[in-house]
């Protein structure tokens, strides 16, 4: 397998041919911009779906290394978080199969029928995960997946992102003590002057 150097600049050539938009936008957040990344683009296409698992994997594993903690189970709020916690998923099974990490979904609202859950998969109860998202702006979707976790008893001791817009999302997360990264950042994808 080539090594992570190699795999992340791999997939951000792909990121940067495929998930990124230039013209006049608005955010989830409400926000204009003249740029828009798209990531499911990326991590629903087979590469990029195996390139971002790999990475963020390892992203992880060394970040359970430096904090001496293990990291049960990854997910966050659906749709951008669902293919790259999967990715994840099968990295980590693929990587280390007696212990891989478990994926959850968080749901934007309970489900009305059945079990009526708002977190679909494995039960995180009880059990340390790190909350996944494609990209963070000013963070609210990743917080509204942290109080998701922590009401159904999970603790959430890492965000992991694909892009990290710079626009205060990693501050408000870090604010409530989970520590956030980032495969890259927005100064990383964008055209210079984009």
């Amino acid at each position: 397998m080539p090594n992570l150097e190699t795999i992340k600049s791999r997939l951000l050539e792909i990121v940067k041919a495929r998930s990124v938009f230039y013209g006049d936008f608005v955010l989830a957040s409400g926000a204009r911009s003249s740029h828009y990344f798209d990531c499911r683009l990326t991590s629903l296409n087979p590469e990029g779906a195996w390139l971002v698992g790999n990475v963020l994997f390892e992203m992880i594993r060394a970040e359970e290394k430096s904090r001496g903690l293990r990291i049960e189970a990854v997910g966050g709020l659906t749709m951008g978080a669902d293919p790259i916690s999967l990715a994840i998923g099968i990295s980590s099974h693929i990587s280390t199969p007696n212990q891989p990490i478990e994926v959850f979904v968080v749901r934007k609202a309970p489900k009305d029928h059945g079990q009526t859950k708002l977190i679909e998969g494995p039960s995180v109860q009880g059990r340390t995960v790190a909350v996944i998202d494609d990209v963070i702006t000013r963070g609210d979707s990743t917080l509204k997946a942290v109080d998701a976790i922590e009401a159904a008893g999970g603790k959430v001791v890492l965000a992991a992102v694909l892009v990290d817009r710079e626009e205060g999302g990693r501050a408000k997360i870090e604010a409530r003590g989970i520590p956030v990264i980032s495969v890259f950042r927005k100064s990383d994808v964008l055209r210079p002057g984009g």
